[in-house]
This record gives C-alpha cells, sequence and structure tokens, in this order.
C-alpha cells in the first residue's frame, strides 16, 4: 500500500511517499481502506517536534479520517466488514495514522457513517467535532451530553467560528438548542460563519464588540468556546453570564493569559482547559456517540455552503496539506487517498 511516513521532526519536507505492507488488524481492531484523511494543527505540530517527542523509529500522521472497513480482528463482529466508518485519534498510542491506503484503529475508534454521509464529512469529524463537543458539556450549570434541546435556553460564543472546531461548536450548539453567537474578523468569515448556522455574527474588530454581544445576550453568555484565550479574555469576561464557562482549545497568538481575580471570583468563572489526548476515555466515547448522532441528524455538513470550505490535496501531495494548515487556510484540509 501507499503511505506517508516521517522518520524525523522538522518541517513538511520530512513527509515521504512509501510502500509498505497492508497492516493485519490485531484483537479488538479493525482496518479500514481509508478514501479521506483530514489534517488538523496537531498533525503538523506533532510532526514539527513542538508538541511531542517521537515514540516510534517511523510515524504515518494524521489523527483522523474516513473509510471502509475491510477486515476486523479477534473480538470484533465480523459483520462490521464493508461498513463505512468516521475515524478519530487513530495515531494515539500507535505510529499508524490515516494518511495511507489502510490504516488499523481500535475498534471504538470507527464509527459508523450513515450512506447519506459523505467520506469528507466523516474526516472533517474526529478532532474538531470532538473538542468542539468537550467545550459545549463542561459548564457548571450545562449537559454533559448534548442532544436536541441540551442547550435550550443557554446562549452560547464560538470564538473564530469560521474554524474547523468553531465551525463544529457552531453547528452542535444550534443542534442542542443554544443561541449562538460568534465572533469574526472580517465580512468573508461572518458569511461562513452564518452559513454554519450562527445566529448573530460580531466583528471584534469593529466598535465595541462587548456591547453588540451584550445587546444580543444581555444576561450573558453562558459557555465560551475559546480558540485564543490569552486575545480574548477581556472580551469573554465582558460578556460572561454569572457562573459562565469558557472552554479553552487553543490560544491562536500565544499573548500571555492574565486574570483578574476579584473579577473571576464576583462572576464565579470556570476556565476549562481541554486536548483530546488526555481528556479521558469517558469523554471521548460520549463525544463520539453525541457527535454520531447529530451526523445521522443531518447537523454537521461541511463544504462551503456550509461555512467549512474544503482544501483537497493528493496523497502524494500530504506535505502541501500540512503547509496549508500550518498557514491558516481557512477551512478543512483534506488528503484524499483512494476513490
Amino acid at each position: 500500500m501507499k503511505a506517508i511516513i516521517y522518520r524525523d521532526h522538522g518541517d513538511a519536507d520530512v513527509l515521504q511517499l512509501v510502500e509498505r505492507d497492508v497492516p493485519e488488524p490485531g484483537p479488538g481492531e479493525v482496518r479500514v481502506r481509508v478514501a479521506v484523511s483530514g489534517v488538523n494543527p496537531t498533525d503538523w505540530k506533532s510532526r514539527s517536534g513542538a508538541t511531542s517527542r517521537k515514540s516510534f523509529p517511523e510515524i504515518t500522521p494524521h489523527l483522523d479520517g474516513a473509510g471502509v472497513i475491510d477486515a476486523v480482528g479477534e473480538g470484533v463482529d465480523p459483520s462490521r466488514v464493508g461498513q463505512r466508518v468516521w475515524l478519530f485519534m487513530a495515531t494515539v498510542g500507535r505510529p499508524t495514522g490515516t494518511a495511507a491506503e489502510f490504516t488499523v484503529v481500535p475498534a471504538g475508534n470507527a464509527v459508523p457513517l450513515p450512506d447519506a454521509a459523505g467520506f469528507d464529512l466523516g474526516a472533517s469529524l474526529g478532532v474538531p467535532a470532538l473538542t468542539a463537543h468537550r467545550a459545549l458539556t463542561v459548564a457548571e450549570d450545562g449537559p454533559r451530553r448534548l442532544r436536541p434541546g441540551a442547550l435550550d435556553g443557554k446562549v452560547v460564543l464560538a470564538a473564530g467560528g469560521a474554524g474547523a472546531v468553531g465551525h463544529a461548536a457552531i453547528q452542535l450548539a444550534r443542534w442542542a438548542g443554544a443561541t449562538v453567537i460568534s465572533t469574526i474578523s472580517g465580512p468573508e468569515k461572518a458569511r461562513l460563519a452564518i452559513a454554519a448556522g450562527a445566529h448573530h455574527v460580531v466583528n471584534y474588530r469593529e466598535g465595541d464588540a462587548a456591547a453588540r454581544i451584550r445587546e444580543l445576550a444581555p444576561d450573558g453568555v453562558d459557555i465560551v468556546a475559546e480558540v485564543a484565550l490569552g486575545a480574548n479574555l477581556a472580551l469573554d469576561l465582558a460578556v460572561l453570564a454569572t457562573r459562565g464557562t469558557i472552554a479553552i482549545y487553543a490560544n491562536d497568538g500565544d499573548k500571555p493569559v492574565n486574570l483578574d481575580v476579584r473579577q473571576n471570583m464576583t462572576l464565579n468563572t470556570r476556565y476549562q482547559f481541554l486536548v483530546l489526548y488526555t481528556v479521558g476515555t469517558q469523554a471521548l466515547t460520549a463525544g463520539a456517540e453525541d457527535v454520531a448522532a447529530a451526523v445521522r441528524d443531518g447537523a454537521l455538513p461541511v463544504g462551503e455552503e456550509h461555512g467549512l470550505p474544503l482544501v483537497r490535496f493528493p496523497l502524494d501531495r500530504t506535505a502541501d496539506a500540512h503547509r496549508a494548515v500550518e498557514g491558516g487556510a481557512v477551512g478543512k484540509v483534506l488528503v484524499d487517498i483512494t476513490p
């Protein structure tokens, strides 16, 4: 089979296209013929060595993807062969991700994908959707699981709604019944956030963004899904409801974070930092189940018309796909593996 590998940390040039034997699934595992591989910022950061050290001599990257199960290991229901699936966390604890024609993952990391949902959608779930799910289920006064009605009466602020996680946060929050506000930096990103389902968009670069959000949510925002805490903290606290939650999944721009203790005490602010690698099996399983339900309901579409443009590369240009993500490409970067 064809696979992308790297043996040393470095820039995208360390990625190589090679031939490898088709892997065999072990007990509790499934083998998937990958159709589309999704690329996330964590993939290039792992490759570069920015966030992790190599644990294996050779690594095939990418946590997310979608395809068809073509073999199962001992203890896995044989009827799963032929099942369309989306994959998440494929490289956790193993060296073989989805940037290959075949990959092997634990059976629970291969989630059934409805016939009506394309492989592009499946490969766009994983990290963004599970991160968004976690951000929306950690509030003191909020639900631990998402379903239609779970966030009725709540106001969610999705910072950076044109990004993959922000896009998923908008869609999941809307599916669960929340009023969704998204902060954006210009007209094009406003268009994408609205296409994703945001009820309101606020340009944080124009006028008094906090006053505008307070007009839309007089009682304050219940949950903030935050991508740039250092840059946005003052705005978040200005619009946060009492006992509100700021769920942080990144700090884009790396601006330092300084907390006003008295202000946060008065608000009873909850800060929830999150990363999927250490979130725990229970949260991942719950997230996968709820995301799968949202997919079945048609609540997580992707593509330009749904607020998440797709940027495609063939397998032999995976290095260019990494460069695109690292360069801040708007939308979801995908690698086409097999027809």
